[in-house]
């Protein structure tokens, strides 16, 4: 299908980010551990690697992947493949030979930035990868056991002369992203539009900016604000976090420890002044709200938690309102297939904490999003608002051009409706409240089919947590014979916490309609997490598979409303 070229093409990254450079030069732009980097630093060290790059043969639209934990080197090298004309690839640090093999292979990369630690790996996929003719290697203390050209070397001998080409918002931005099934894929946007859709920040109710100058006098004029990003560069929540801010001229400071440590997160943030913390969900939020009641002057310009990935629940609300009362709390929406595409703040109800604990999960996993997001029934028709139906939420306008090197994926992900528009599914499921918000229910990809009845793991998950005694949950179905399928639980308790099944139950059994309520609890000493704090489901199903021959333990009673 042909798709019009958009009419911003001036709206490349890299001429948005020199623009930026250039009107606050000497502003803080990225703290990364003991590295501070102004807005002219980060510029000049990301265009020294685009002259090498390019003076070491990578071409214009040609893909380069980055494999590195969270460091300067990651912006750095993201801005220069940009600015060489080229698209960063980002890579899972997390990932084992054939996972590293399929993405390098999958994307064409031609050159490789990465990290000592993580090189061997690379060594043992590169034979099978014959495009890959470049390596670069970033000094991380390990030993260097890969062949490649050092990091710093290479910038220091960039040639100065080097012709870099022009950059254009029709250029390509490309985002793999694991999904919950199967290999990952690459997403494949214009540049002009990831900005439009995840990237531009504004006041509420000023316009979008017509020209990157005009960014950059907005950049000159913004409140000079600084975000600690804990999520990982490597994924969309952390990294659109990052880009935002720099695009805009405010100030990133990155998480650099490679395991997630709450008194190290809060020591970061509090020496930097941060204004902004940008976590996933309750398993990082949790633990940084109980370690800030113990030491409640930490952090006294911290007033704003933004979450992504999945909401924060009620209880864990109530914990950061323990610590400081005006704290914002925001859960943003969106992925890798739609930008970011609302947020909810999950303000309180009058009652105080029991209408709060009884509100459950309904409160704050209604988002208000903007116009270009709809529900779509099975025709790809919007829902009206009010209507009970339960649709696939999607965006359309500014959206991806489809998955790199997938066509079959492309034409399921990212159809075209009887009125010829194209919409970007989201995989998530939800409602058109009668205000035109959305109430979010989850992924169809993991919704269970419970006799008949439809059940997403997202809400029971959220009744679950909202328990004091619960640290964390994740919800998944586990085969039966009656049922065809039956809600499980893995539930994790709170220090020193007791809890039987029987009252958790009770607990779930006044918050969600019957059927909903799991049939069966498993208590897990922890609930696994991907890197970027998800719910692992491929785990927590392997653990429900192993008691899913017993009989089921709540017996033959109907699934009551």
């Amino acid at each position: 299908m042909s798709i019009p070229a958009s009419t911003d093409a001036p709206f490349s990254l890299p001429r948005l980010f020199a623009a930026v450079a250039d009107a606050v030069p000497d502003r803080i732009a990225l703290v990364a551990g003991s590295r501070r980097l102004t807005y002219r630093s980060l510029h000049e060290r990301s265009l020294r690697l685009a002259r090498h790059l390019v003076d070491a043969g990578v071409c214009p639209g040609q893909h380069v992947a980055v494999l590195a934990f969270n460091r300067a080197e990651w912006v750095e090298s993201f801005l220069g493949i940009l600015r060489a004309g080229a698209v960063p690839v980002n890579v899972n640090y997390r990932y084992v030979a054939g996972e590293l093999r399929h993405v390098l292979a999958d994307s064409h990369a031609v050159a490789l930035v990465v990290e000592d630690s993580l090189a061997p790996t690379v060594a043992v996929v590169r034979p099978d990868l014959p495009r890959l003719r470049h390596v670069l290697l970033i000094a991380d203390g390990s030993a260097r056991e890969a062949e490649g050209t050092d990091y710093e070397r290479a910038l220091a001998s960039a040639p100065g002369d080097a012709v870099l080409p022009p950059t254009s918002g029709e250029d390509h931005y490309l985002l793999y992203t694991g999904g919950t099934t199967g290999y990952p894929k690459g997403v494949l946007w214009r540049q002009a539009d990831i900005f439009r859709a995840a990237l531009e920040r504004r006041a509420p109710g000023a316009p979008r900016a017509r020209t990157p100058e005009e960014s950059a006098e907005r950049a000159i004029r913004c409140f000079p604000q600084r975000m600690l990003v804990l999520g990982p560069l490597m994924h969309a929540a952390g990294q659109w976090n990052a880009l935002s801010m720099l695009l805009c001229g405010k100030r990133v400071v990155l998480y650099t420890d490679r395991s997630f440590r709450p008194d190290r997160v809060l020591e970061t943030a509090h020496r930097e002044g941060v204004h902004t913390v940008q976590l996933v969900g309750d398993a990082m939020a949790r633990p940084l709200a109980r370690h800030l009641l113990t030491e409640p002057g930490l952090c006294p310009e911290l007033t704003s938690v933004r979450s992504g990935g999945t909401p924060l629940t009620p209880a864990v609300r109530a914990l950061w309102h323990a610590w400081r009362e005006d704290v914002a709390l925001a859960d943003s929406y969106g992925g890798s297939e739609t930008g970011v595409c609302g947020s909810a703040t999950g303000a309180e109800r009058g009652g105080g904490q029991e209408a709060e604990a009884l509100s459950g999960a309904s409160d704050n996993r209604s988002f208000t999003m903007g116009g270009s997001i709809a529900v779509l029934d099975d025709s790809l028709c919007p829902l009206p608002p009010g209507s009970p139906e339960v649709g696939r939420i999607a965006r359309t306008g500014r959206i991806p051009l489809g998955y790199y090197n997938d066509p079959l994926a492309t034409a399921r992900t990212f159809p075209t409706d009887g009125e010829g528009r194209r919409w970007a599914l989201s995989g998530d499921f939800g409602t058109r409240a009668a205000d035109g918000s959305i109430v979010l229910l989850g992924r169809g990809s993991v919704v269970i089919n419970t006799a008949g009845e439809k059940v997403y793991p997202e809400e029971v998950e959220a009744a679950l947590k909202g328990h004091p005694a619960v640290e964390d949950a994740i919800v998944v179905p586990a085969p039966d014979e009656r049922l065809g399928q039956r809600v499980t639980a893995l539930v994790s308790l709170a220090p020193g916490a007791r809890l039987e099944e029987a009252e958790l139950r009770m607990y779930c059994r006044v918050r969600l309609a019957g059927f909903k309520v799991p049939r069966t609890v498993h208590f897990v000493d922890r609930v696994r997490r991907t890197a970027v704090g998800k719910q692992d489901y491929r785990w927590a199903a392997s653990v429900a598979r192993v008691d899913a021959a017993a009989p089921d333990p709540v017996g033959p009673d109907p699934l009551s409303r």
